[in-house]
């Protein structure tokens, strides 16, 4: 009860507070990458039950000669660079916070195709609502191994607390200051998960 009241309070904060960023970013992106400025993606949440996920849309539609999109690394623009770096992209999910779907802390909600990669270890982060931060992004984000980043997961969710929340805030507040972890070597974001050999 206390963290979805949180949720609800923080998530209309943040919104009143950065919606002149927010404003200012969906005209940026409609300018410089055209519409639509919201990316809308389905996502796993509690328990696995999908709902669909807002960003700012960060990259180009270029595709290729077969209609396929272009790997993420030639669909990045100067402008996505820059809203990604400064996580400006996770802002709109500040309303999937304020509809339900997600809290402002949890294990970050991935793609539907990982569901059936996950061992049974892997699958307890799906027993909390998923977070627009959360331990594993505090400790690593993208500059982690997969396995490393569910064994963070499962952490929070074995020793998840209010006063452990704040904490990922804090640090959450301080990483993206200094913009650290934003990818993995040599990749825009990180590599897919393709399932853990254990």
């Amino acid at each position: 009860m206390l963290k979805r009241t949180f949720d609800v309070v923080a998530s209309t904060a943040g919104i009143l507070l950065t919606a002149p960023i927010m404003i200012g970013s969906a005209i940026l992106i409609s300018r410089n990458l055209g519409k639509p400025v919201i990316f809308k993606q389905t996502r796993p949440g509690l328990d696995g039950k999908p709902f669909d996920i807002y960003k700012f849309r960060s990259m180009s539609n270029d595709v290729d000669e077969n209609g396929e999109l272009l790997p993420d690394h030639l669909r990045m623009t100067k402008t996505g660079e820059f809203i990604r770096n400064t996580s400006i992209d996770e802002l709109p999910q500040l309303f999937n916070v304020l509809k339900g779907d997600i809290s402002i802390v949890g294990p970050r909600p991935l793609l539907m195709e990982y569901l059936p990669l996950y061992n049974d270890e892997q699958l307890k982060r799906h027993d909390v609502k998923p977070g627009i931060t959360g331990w594993a992004q505090v400790n690593g984000r993208n500059a982690i191994t997969w396995e490393d980043k569910f064994k963070l997961d499962v952490w929070y969710v074995e020793n998840q607390s209010f006063s452990l929340d704040m904490y990922v805030i804090f640090l959450t507040v301080k990483n993206v200051l200094k913009r650290k972890d934003i990818s993995a070597d040599n990749h825009v974001t990180i590599e897919k998960f393709k399932g853990s050999q254990s």
